[in-house]
């Protein structure tokens, strides 16, 4: 849980994304197009179900004209080329109509309790329109842009959990479809995947009708490979610390599949041929992974040639005792943190459905009382064992504390200054652990002085400042993983390692940094899409290869 190995994380077995397609699957959730109310450019309306084993939601998706220059991934923009929203429920011609007036506004406009998710996104539009003019002239598109980009559209925000009005995630943590973290969000969004397929077949057939040409649709082969891009930036960091005990429990529930991966004393031939096959398959894939920013190429270029090196150790490993345990140590000494977190994903993928399971403790109660009867040597000791990594950091030097995080007023969202050069700070958002850690340290120490028998909250009636990281300190002695290890307002902060954590979780792929604080992505790329989602068997979809087609 620092944020150097945090920030070379990968997707794996137990993320979202994973949970939702095998649970559609398992549960045969029957997925079906509703209505499409596009003009011949593909502005207007669709409306999406998926009936699931409890209850059916409705994908609204809603279209407009943008020009280029209010074409933005910011969360500043307000016009999007499509916005949508997860109904809770089949959406009426009066729900439709409602939301029609409202989505297209996003946070301006008005949610109920009925609408779980409200999102937006924008074209990929170099490739969208290469896509459109290909398919209009009947040919398919270069299968070099695919792989290039990846995905035809990209959000900039998939909002949930209460905001904007939307359903709190108490209204269905407890249907069974629902129940794991994150997983309206991942519906939406998969459901909107699908969307963009028929959207950009519909735009070239009717390109192709108004100029007397016949159009093709998109290869069904090229239509899986694409993912839906998103851009993700500060908005997501808080959430890392603000929830310790949610990811405490992610972090346990990847650590523990781990732990059964390294007590499996021996391959058969068939887990030692899978292994071999994820691997290569694993290779020919990262080798797509390219991006612009120099620090993550090189450690592209690094992983590839580690990976490449590491074939040949494979055949002998695999068939000696506790053969995943080997993999893993020997990566621990010779490799870069991003081939051993590449190794942990690899490892919780050959126990497959024997770490199905874990995805039940990826959900938590967050609600956890402090226990003011706890005397200030209790106290001391538990942050001597669990911060030690704080304590030893000089709060006296400025670059120790040179950042604070706050809320931009605009947009409500998190965001950067320099404490020492920038007005805010006195603004500052609760995210500095390792300086309140060492403060109350430092508290406790002064007053046990006066009297060795003092209890916790004789000391917060006098400093209530302190409540919040003691009860922070209480609750990570219990849930070690919740904890970021690291100082958050150094001057070195890269914010960019929280968000590959968390979006690693999601089940996400190719991150493609665009600066410290923030990254683009791929979700569900490869994926089956919706209607053939309980047909498909291939386990390895989240590794896609996109062979050519004749165009």
């Amino acid at each position: 849980m620092n944020l150097a190995r945090m920030g070379s994380s990968f997707q794996h077995r137990l993320s979202f994304i994973r949970q939702l397609l095998r649970r559609a699957k398992q549960h045969q959730w029957q997925f079906s197009r509703a209505s499409n109310d596009w003009d011949d450019d593909g502005y207007g309306a669709a409306v999406y179900h998926v009936k699931t084993q409890q209850q059916t939601y409705s994908l609204l998706v809603f279209t407009q004209f943008i020009p280029d220059e209010a074409r933005t991934d910011r969360v500043i923009a307000d016009m999007w080329d499509a916005c949508f929203c997860l109904f809770d429920g089949v959406a009426t011609d009066d729900d439709i109509e409602r939301l029609r007036q409202n989505v297209p506004l996003q946070e301006k406009g008005r949610c109920s309790v009925n609408e779980l998710v409200l999102s937006r996104a924008n074209k990929s539009v170099r490739l969208f329109e290469h896509v459109v003019e290909s398919l209009s002239h009947g040919t398919q598109p270069d299968s070099t842009m695919l792989r290039k980009i990846g995905y035809l559209m990209r959000t900039t925000a998939v909002y949930g959990s209460g905001k904007f009005g939307c359903a709190d995630r108490e209204k269905f943590c407890d249907r069974a479809a629902l129940s794991a973290p994150f997983q309206v969000e991942m519906l939406a969004v998969y459901l909107l995947r699908w969307f963009v397929i028929d959207w950009v077949n519909h735009i070239a057939r009717k390109l192709a009708e108004k100029n007397n040409r016949k159009s093709v649709e998109l290869h069904p082969d090229y239509a899986q490979y694409l993912g839906i891009g998103n851009a993700t930036g500060l908005g997501m960091a808080p959430f890392m610390v603000n929830h310790p005990v949610l990811i405490h429990h992610w972090v346990q529930a990847r650590e523990t599949a781990l732990a059964r991966a390294f007590a499996i004393d021996r391959l058969d031939k068939a887990q030692q041929d899978k292994f071999q096959q994820l691997y290569q398959q694993t290779h020919l894939y990262l080798q797509g992974w390219q991006v612009d920013d120099v620090t993550q190429s090189a450690r592209i270029t690094l992983l590839l040639g580690e990976l490449k090196q590491y074939d040949a150790l494979l055949p002998d490993v695999l068939t000696q005792s506790y053969p995943l345990h080997q993999l893993y140590h020997y990566c621990q000494q010779h490799y870069s943190l991003e081939m051993q977190e590449l190794m942990v994903s690899l490892l919780i993928e050959i126990l497959g459905a024997q770490a199905d399971d874990l995805s039940e403790m990826m959900s938590a109660n967050e609600n956890i009382s402090l226990n003011p009867t706890m005397r200030l040597g209790e106290m001391k000791s538990l942050i001597e064992q669990h911060y030690a990594w704080a304590l030893a950091i000089d709060f006296t030097a400025q670059k120790n504390q040179q950042t604070f995080w706050y809320y931009s007023e605009d947009k409500m969202e998190p965001r950067l200054g320099k404490r020492f050069t920038e007005d805010g700070a006195n603004l500052e958002m609760p995210l500095a652990i390792a300086r309140d850690v060492v403060a109350l340290y430092q508290k406790i120490i002064a007053c046990q002085k006066q009297d060795d028998d003092i209890m916790l909250g004789e000391l917060l009636l006098e400093y209530p400042e302190y409540r919040a990281i003691a009860r922070r300190i209480q609750l990570i002695a219990n849930h070690p993983y919740g904890e970021i290890y690291d100082n958050l307002i150094d001057d070195r902060i890269r914010p960019i390692d929280m968000l590959r954590f968390k979006l690693s979780f999601f089940g996400v792929s190719k991150f493609d940094p665009k600066s410290d604080l923030w990254t683009r992505v791929n979700l569900f790329q490869g994926a089956p899409l919706p209607p053939d989602n309980a047909d498909d068997d291939n386990e390895l979809w989240f590794l896609p290869q996109l062979s050519d087609v004749p165009r």
